[in-house]
């Protein structure tokens, strides 16, 4: 009997502006099911870096979420696993979808850029995949969180779509960026097991281009597990 690989989910929240991309996360989740994968969603028992108004695009002044419960909403109740219960031997791959939470809760990149800083515990998860030579699958913004935890450990090929500035970050990570045309695209990093999609680093980018660049990801990295 063929084995079932297990893959980690790792979120940021729930609402692209401060979580986890809520279509992204939820197309992963779907081209894992897919593909016969079995999955489980995890986020840090923290609190968001701030709240963000979905109608006006504008920060909330004063409120305050947990990553952990509004990754939830996105996993459904009680299927979501606190990152400090969560360990690299129980998984096969690890799989991130974007958001600017992936940017704002689980590092500081949106803020700092290359300067930025990983949280202490996400880095760990996610250096603990690629020390372990697992592959890991990071959708949309996803890629810079890996660069800044690669930072003087690993050169990797990586992709944030084609946006210039996104590149020069990675490149003084010492990373590789890669420019793609559309969502459509994934950039393999053979040496390093990892695969990257743009997604919604694209703003106008259609669903469907979406989905079909995270469901190539999805497979490459399930191939290699």
């Amino acid at each position: 009997m063929a084995k079932t690989i297990k893959v980690a989910v790792l979120l940021a929240g729930c609402g692209h502006l401060d979580g986890a991309e809520v279509r992204e996360s939820v197309l992963a989740l779907l081209a894992l099911d897919q593909h016969g994968a079995a999955y489980q969603c995890i986020a840090p028992n923290a609190p968001q870096h701030h709240v963000v108004d979905h109608v006006t695009g504008q920060p909330v002044p004063g409120a305050t979420r947990n990553i952990l419960e509004e990754s939830s909403r996105i996993a459904r109740v009680g299927q979501c696993l606190d990152l400090a219960s969560a360990e690299v031997a129980d998984y096969d791959a690890l799989v991130m979808p974007g958001g600017y939470g992936v940017a704002k809760n689980h590092c500081s990149f949106a803020f700092e850029g290359a300067d930025g800083h990983v949280r202490p515990d996400v880095a760990a998860f996610v250096r603990g995949f690629f020390d372990a030579k697992k592959p890991v699958g990071a959708i949309c913004i996803a890629p810079a969180l890996v660069a800044l935890t690669l930072r003087g450990h690993a050169s990797a090929a990586l992709t944030l779509g084609d946006g210039e500035g996104a590149a020069k970050a990675m490149a003084v990570l010492g990373q590789r960026p890669q420019l793609t045309s559309s969502a459509r695209e994934v950039v393999i990093d053979e040496a390093n097991k990892l695969v990257t999609t743009p997604a919604y680093m694209f703003d106008d980018a259609k669903l469907a281009d979406v989905f079909l660049g995270i469901e190539r990801c999805i497979a490459e990295v399930l191939k290699r597990a």
